[in-house]
């Protein structure tokens, strides 16, 4: 039986004065799976992180769900904090119901049904989460190169000459591209050929390039 715990951030006023804060943790607090819900100011605050942290312990959380801002601001802060109350930080979700919400929204009502139904997917999400363990995988350091056109040929060159070996894939008979069937190319009005052919002549002679067309 999942034991959810559901955080919900004031973020000042940047999220409580669109969202009715105290009635998205009370609607998610009766959501099934969700044993404590409540708010805070700044859930990202020592105070903030330490009530987390004592409810982990405290409830035997199995999940956390935060509500709060994007989770490219604060998520690292709240998985470190579930990991230093014992639980895996990857059962940690982050409901974004500042950006996705109270930035982008007026009327408080509709900001808090949002708001709300944002925290009960996260609150599924977060049931169906699994413990993950950080590892490695080695991998070929090999490009691939979809599209044989000037961008693409320009991108394999700069790979191969890094050392790596890249593969370029066309559908057309040969690479090229749009360009080599241009008179002359924007802004400069150059000639198109004698820009396009020289590399093209380079990429089938690169010995780190094979081209599959």
């Amino acid at each position: 039986m999942e034991r959810i715990g559901v955080f919900v951030c004031h973020c000042g006023t940047n999220i409580a004065g669109t969202v009715d804060v105290a009635k998205v943790a009370e609607e998610l607090g009766k959501v099934s799976g969700v044993v404590y819900s409540t708010h805070y100011t700044y859930m990202c605050s020592s105070a903030g992180q330490k009530i987390i942290e004592d409810h982990i312990k405290d409830d035997k959380l199995t999940g956390v769900v935060l509500c709060s801002c994007s989770p490219r601001m604060h998520e690292k802060t709240f998985r470190a904090c579930a990991e230093r109350a014992g639980l895996n930080p990857y059962k940690v979700e982050v409901a974004n119901i500042r950006e996705q919400t109270s930035w982008v929204m007026k009327d408080m009502k509709k900001a808090t049904e949002k708001a709300i139904a944002l925290g009960k997917a996260a609150v599924a999400k977060s049931i169906l989460d699994t413990s993950l363990i950080p590892g490695e995988t080695p991998v070929t350091k090999r490009a691939l190169v979809i599209g044989g056109g000037i961008a693409g040929i320009t991108a394999a060159l700069d790979i191969a000459d890094a050392g790596f070996p890249v593969d370029i894939v066309e559908k057309k008979p040969t690479v090229g591209g749009k360009m080599a069937m241009l008179d002359k190319t924007f802004p400069t009005l150059d000639c198109a050929s004698c820009i396009v052919t020289p590399k093209m002549t380079e990429v089938s002679q690169n010995a780190n390039i094979r081209i599959l067309s």
